[in-house]
């Protein structure tokens, strides 16, 4: 079960390296690491547009000339914060096993994508910004990596339909439906409390409607 109670206080982001691809220090490692976690603060919140090299030196608590010394620009810091985050975002998919019970596996895979909108609200928020903006970033990695990730999980769909285990559904867009079901509590959490009146993430609540709600489309007739 996913305990609200922990929401939004992680960060998968280890930053272990600058931008620079370069053999490191442990303090240049530390402060690479300082600006990614600054960043991703800014950016979440203003977007790539919004957020300032000011701000993101002073929340990483250095100078903008030194800032500079291990990142060109907010642009490749925004481009290794968003590179980073979509290999984590799509481990959940990788693991998605073909010798697995199709509906355990399918469920498995929405309740990881909702503990990582409880657990990572911000690199949901950095993401979505992005794809908003028509992916200026990360364009070729969603034509290419990520779509054929999505292509070959798809086709392992269709399979298990076809072969009667899950119900016959469009495997892209029962996807699509996931993606959009679990990331709506990071991407829209305000709109969420204030519909629902309270102050808190209703996570609990979540996982059982969204478990109950993939178990009955996927069942087979």
């Amino acid at each position: 079960m996913v305990n609200s109670s922990e929401a939004g206080d992680k960060s998968p982001v280890k930053f272990p390296a600058g931008g620079s691809g370069k053999k490191s220090t442990r303090i240049q490692r530390e402060k690479s690491a300082r600006i990614l976690e600054a960043a991703l603060d800014a950016f979440s919140s203003f977007g790539l547009r919004g957020a300032t090299l000011d701000q993101i030196a002073d929340r990483a608590g250095i100078s903008k000339p030194n800032l500079l010394y291990y990142f060109p620009g907010k642009e490749a810091i925004h481009r290794e914060l968003l590179m980073r985050l979509l290999d984590m975002w799509l481990d959940p998919l990788r693991s998605i096993e073909a010798g697995g019970d199709p509906v355990e596996e399918i469920v498995g895979y929405v309740m990881r994508k909702l503990e990582m909108a409880r657990d990572y609200p911000r690199e949901s928020r950095l993401f979505a910004n992005e794809i908003i903006q028509d992916a200026p970033t990360i364009r070729e990695v969603l034509a290419g990596p990520l779509k054929e990730l999505v292509d070959e999980k798809a086709e392992l769909f269709a399979s298990w339909a076809q072969a009667g285990k899950i119900a016959d559904v469009d495997p892209y867009h029962l996807i699509f439906s996931i993606w959009a079901t679990t990331q709506h509590y990071a991407d829209f959490a305000a709109q969420v409390r204030l519909v629902l009146d309270r102050a808190d993430m209703p996570f609990d609540d979540a996982t059982e409607y969204l478990e109950t709600l993939f178990r009955r489309l996927l069942s087979p007739a």
